[in-house]
């Protein structure tokens, strides 16, 4: 009976479908002499309560910013700092932007979250991340990534190409 009430029906043409998204991936924290060639030279001296939004190298010019945040480069990579503690997430942080320069990519997207913190402050480690991010010599430019990539628990970064 089933069958009779579904004949000569056409299925709709699958339009509007969005293919998921790769899950991030976290880096395996290495353990092999190779590991031991990034130097883990950021610091959190200064990073105070509040993340930065966005940021440009000095002497950069501010189209580079614009173009950033309207996602002219294409994600190549992204890593996800969620449920790490602070030393965690900085040697996370530097290995991956290491392994980044090294296979040339020029975008990516770093995941730390929101953080639950009160009085109107951000979550440590968004501030941390963002403040490492801006010390970093390989990163050129940041900015918070739009709502749909991770909003104010992500950052687009850009970094620098191999004729930089």
């Amino acid at each position: 009976m089933f069958r009779q009430s579904l004949e000569g029906v056409t299925p709709l043409a699958p339009t509007d479908r969005i293919t998921p998204a790769p899950k991030p991936r976290k880096v395996p924290v290495r353990t092999n002499p190779a590991a031991a060639e990034v130097s883990d030279t950021l610091s959190d001296h200064g990073a105070g309560d509040n993340a930065i939004s966005e940021y440009l190298r000095p002497g950069l010019n501010r189209l580079t910013l614009r173009k950033l945040r309207h996602g002219e480069w294409r994600i190549q990579d992204e890593l996800d700092l969620h449920g790490l503690n602070s030393d965690a997430a900085r040697k996370l942080l530097a290995e991956f932007l290491h392994d980044a320069a090294q296979r040339g990519l020029r975008c990516v997207n770093v995941i730390h979250g929101k953080g639950w913190r009160s009085e109107g402050r951000d979550g440590i480690l968004k501030v941390l991340t963002r403040h490492w991010l801006a010390q970093h010599p390989q990163v050129l430019a940041f900015c918070e990534a739009p709502p749909q990539a991770g909003g104010g628990g992500a950052v687009w970064v850009l970094l620098k190409s191999e004729s930089n």
